[in-house]
């Protein structure tokens, strides 16, 4: 029998939700699957990012590119019969905060901010509160009225069925990883006698879970206690969170001399920056899929993490762990890495030997195999 399978990916607007679609459409063999087509509906860029390849049919409604009320108007009200006019057999829904009301449905949970509540509490009552109250109760009813779920990691699946109860059906599939990080080799020997500055590199968005300005003032501990060290932030931001890390980098290195920050840099510029640097430091408080770490495991960095949410499942011992609050946390961490090389080499080894399960190809066997085994059962 053949199938035909629909994915609306109209609401996965983050970077991790492009590189999902991407790896797994790249990495299938549809014949395996017995998939006849797989037809998508999302916005422009997204699907401009996918292969052109017979089997994938690509969906581009003017509603995408509109405002987030008309993008649910139409998701709601619409998406279910243009699946159907598709002869689709079963829907996987890339974000649960999907609305739209085809079944069978599979939906993919990869938010953790509206779940976690010492997070909501970082934003105080108003407008960011009333959003992420409104998103939780859209994600919780998506998924536990979906024919399945997908989640990411274990941590995700147990901390979100705190809220939703139970989820009778369920599979945890996690990301994987692109070959231009597994093939990524460091360039440097660590400057084990100061030769040059110790380059600590973190890649992530500003955000208030993210702590950035936190790793900058641990920065700057250890360089008040003559560690020849400096630090490169990977990623924009804007808002509170970016205003905070902007006050205290004018307060402790307003010259940029030891401390930058890069707003943007693409995917595929991301790897090059990794092989230039010593140290990797991971310091958000809330993941889903922390995509970024499995990148720096995957090129083997030495690696300073998060000691919440799932990094300890991600990264087990393959790294050393703060508390992503509290600076003092954060300088140990990082000075245990500089001084102790054994320690510095077995993480490298270790994280990347872990990195090697999260790859695409069996992302996307497991996510397609889980497609037609619920497809199978819901009949």
């Amino acid at each position: 029998m053949k199938y035909k399978i629909a994915i609306d990916a109209s609401r996965s607007r983050s970077g991790g939700g492009k590189a999902h679609l991407v790896g797994i459409l790249s990495e299938l063999d549809p014949s395996v699957h017995g998939i006849e087509e797989i037809h998508i509906w999302a916005y422009k860029s997204i699907l401009d990012s996918l292969p052109n390849l017979p089997w994938i049919k690509k969906h581009c409604p003017k509603e995408t590119e509109m405002s987030i009320l008309k993008q649910l108007y139409w998701q709601y009200s619409k998406l279910h019969i243009e699946i159907s006019n598709q002869e689709c057999d079963i829907l996987l829904n890339t974000d649960a905060g999907s609305v739209c009301q085809f079944h069978p449905a599979i939906t993919m949970s990869r938010d953790m901010l509206s779940f976690e509540r010492r997070e909501i509490a970082r934003f105080g009552f108003g407008k960011d509160w009333l959003r992420l109250y409104i998103l939780r109760f859209t994600q919780m009813k998506s998924l536990k009225y979906a024919a399945a779920a997908l989640f990411l990691t274990k941590y995700a699946a147990d901390k979100i069925q705190t809220w939703t109860g139970e989820i009778n059906r369920y599979k945890i599939i996690p990301h994987g990883i692109g070959h231009n990080f597994k093939d990524n080799r460091l360039k440097n020997k660590f400057p084990e006698n100061g030769e040059r500055p110790i380059r600590c590199l973190y890649v992530s968005n500003v955000a208030r879970y993210k702590h950035q300005w936190n790793v900058a003032l641990a920065i700057e501990k250890l360089r008040n206690k003559k560690y020849n060290i400096n630090l490169n932030l990977v990623g924009g931001g804007d808002g509170p969170a970016q205003r905070k890390l902007e006050l205290v980098l004018e307060e402790i290195d307003p010259q940029q001399d030891y401390i930058r920050q890069d707003s943007f840099l693409t995917h595929e510029q991301i790897p090059l920056i990794i092989a230039e640097s010593d140290i990797f430091i991971f310091a958000s408080s809330c993941e889903n899929m922390p995509n970024t770490l499995i990148e720096a495991m995957a090129c083997g960095m030495p690696i300073a993490c998060s000691n919440l949410g799932p990094m300890p499942e991600i990264l087990e011992d393959g790294g050393t762990y703060f508390n992503p609050e509290d600076v003092d946390s954060i300088a140990k961490a990082i000075k245990s890495l500089i001084l102790n090389k054994e320690k510095r080499d077995y993480f490298s080894l270790r994280s990347k030997e872990l990195s090697q399960q999260y790859s695409w190809k069996r992302c996307a066997k497991e996510t397609m195999d889980y497609l037609i085994e619920v497809l199978i059962n819901d009949k």
